[in-house]
């Protein structure tokens, strides 16, 4: 499930530059993130050792390999998904596009999405829109019938109000009115705040990744 979950997602949050090495998918995400940096393997081991390794559901051999050849567990990332018919409502957010000078002041701030995430919006070629109120925002795309949720922030001096669950909400019912049938999102396995919205918010586990990168 998480691997065709992953393989939809990428357009929703797409590298600069994407290539083939072999049995190897590259990707070039210009200071993006992980999941834009990551290689991937997408065949039979040849033993090559990518700086940056997204590590799968079924990868334990390639795992254990780049373990011992020296690379360390970066972050172990949970996906989520939910119908979007469970999670639209109303409230305080709205859609804009492009993102409006104190939506992306308010991420600066949280030095989590700069010009090079920023970048990742712009080339993304799907429907897309942020969903943004005062003191939160999050990016959300549809490829097909899934909708993404990515970036979402909320501002330190805004949280316990809410505005995260109303960020999520809005994301859904932007992503109806796109066709999407479902909203998925990863969030970081040790975020509890944010994975107790989403427990609370019906959304269901639908499995793990992690990355491993060389020292």
């Amino acid at each position: 499930m998480s691997r065709a979950l992953l393989d939809r997602m990428e357009p929703t949050w797409p590298p600069a530059r994407l290539w083939r090495e072999g049995p190897w998918t590259m990707r070039d995400g210009a200071g993006g993130g992980g999941r834009v940096s990551a290689a991937t393997l997408d065949g039979e081991d040849d033993g090559a050792t990518p700086s940056l390794v997204m590590l799968r559901e079924g990868e334990a051999a390639l795992d254990a390999r780049l373990a011992a050849a020296g690379h360390v567990i970066d972050d172990t990332v949970v996906l989520y998904e939910a119908r979007v018919d469970t999670l639209a409502g109303d409230g305080a957010s709205r859609p804009e596009w492009p993102p409006s000078n104190d939506t992306v002041g308010m991420w600066a701030r949280s030095g989590k999405v700069g010009p090079s995430r920023l970048a990742v919006m712009e080339r993304c070629l799907c429907p897309k829109t942020v969903i943004a109120c005062e003191g939160g925002a999050g990016f959300v795309a549809v490829n097909g019938d899934l909708a993404v949720l990515h970036a979402l922030e909320v501002a330190d001096t805004h949280r316990r109000r809410g505005l995260a669950r109303d960020l999520l909400r809005g994301a859904a019912l932007w992503a109806t009115g796109q066709g999407a049938e479902r909203l998925a999102l990863v969030v970081s396995e040790g975020n509890a705040p944010a994975r107790a919205l989403y427990d609370n918010a019906g959304m269901q586990d639908c499995g793990r990744y992690h990355y491993r990168k060389a020292l």
